[in-house]
């Protein structure tokens, strides 16, 4: 099974962090969008091997690793062109998370699956509402503090 994820659009923080503190114009965003999704459209089959070959709880465990570091480097990182790979290894790690889907497709009693697969929706979405508001609060007594 091949699975490719496409993020054309991002995550809209990531951009109004990268416009607004770090002055990138609409050209350097293009960019980075393309040189982006050309990277993950070619990782994540070599992700879905990786799954394969050493299980979903050691990809998702190098995940949040890797994701905890990358948050604390957005933080602390002031050059524009560290920012573009944390930018572009946060997605490429962002991938792994398809272990979350497989894994669960292992443990779970098929008829399970729907209604719980709607619930963690639901609750991922809820989350979306929240934290940005949450993150957004913070933002505006220094950038730095949602990445903490």
């Amino acid at each position: 099974m091949r699975v490719k994820r496409l993020n054309f659009f991002g995550n809209s923080w990531y951009e109004f962090i990268i416009v607004k503190k770090f002055s990138f114009s609409v050209q350097d965003i293009t960019l980075l969008f393309l040189v982006n999704n050309i990277i993950n459209y070619f990782l994540s089959p070599m992700i879905g091997k990786a799954i394969i070959r050493f299980g979903e709880r050691k990809v998702l465990s190098l995940e949040y690793a890797s994701l905890f570091f990358i948050f604390l480097a957005y933080a602390m990182v002031d050059d524009k062109f560290l920012i573009g790979l944390l930018y572009i290894a946060d997605h490429i790690f962002f991938n792994f998370a398809i272990a979350i889907r497989t894994f669960f497709q292992k443990i779970a009693d098929p008829r399970d699956i729907a209604p719980s697969m709607a619930v963690g929706f639901t609750i991922n979405h809820i989350a979306a509402v929240v934290f940005p508001v949450v993150g957004g609060l913070l933002w505006m007594i220094d950038y730095r503090i949602p990445f903490y």
